[in-house]
């Protein structure tokens, strides 16, 4: 499958999520997170979920993660000028405001350098089995992971399965260490 093709089947298996299916599988990602093994981290990029884009709810993951990792930094993605994203830690829970693209970003904060990160909760709309995944196709995180340390964590977040195989993957695409699913953790 192509990622275009991918990006319009999950955009509207996403649309026809009910708000019940939605609180339900948050629930059963956070239990298949939390069951996932994953290392201490000091800090972490997350990103600030879309209601109305049928995202992950992320808020879950992030609590969980603050209390498993006491004084972990966590940071949300801020768009700059060229096309890439700074690592922000808010200064306060309400400190947000809407991006160019009607994103909730970080309006201030302490920045984060990308190998400073030691996990990175990354949105998707698709993925296959190889750990290739189809964003929103600005490329804003491929930039961004590859400035990462190689032991830098890529963890993906989808409501469904993955795709036997994203066909055109180019060379600048970073592929996940692993996805998590309300049924099963993926590892690549």
């Amino acid at each position: 499958m192509r990622k275009k093709e991918a990006r319009a089947l999950f955009r509207a298996k996403r649309a026809a999520i009910t708000d019940a299916e939605a609180n339900r599988w948050n629930d059963l990602l956070l239990i298949s997170f939390q069951q996932a093994g994953l290392p201490f981290v000091a800090k972490v990029l997350s990103y600030y979920p879309s209601g109305e884009k049928g995202e992950v709810d992320t808020f879950l993951l992030t609590r969980y993660l603050a209390f498993s990792n006491p004084g972990v930094a966590i940071a949300f993605p801020r768009i700059t000028t060229d096309f890439g994203i700074d690592a922000i830690v808010p200064d306060s829970e309400e400190d947000f405001v809407p991006n160019a693209y009607d994103i909730l970003e970080p309006a201030t904060g302490l920045k984060l350098e990308p190998e400073e990160v030691d996990l990175v909760l990354v949105p998707l709309l698709a993925y296959d089995l190889q750990g290739n995944r189809a964003g929103y196709g600005k490329g804003y995180y491929d930039r961004f992971l590859a400035a990462c340390r190689p032991d830098c964590l890529k963890v993906g977040l989808s409501y469904f399965e993955p795709v036997s195989l994203l066909e055109d993957t180019h060379e600048f695409d970073i592929p996940l260490d692993l996805c998590i699913t309300p049924s099963k953790v993926y590892v690549f």
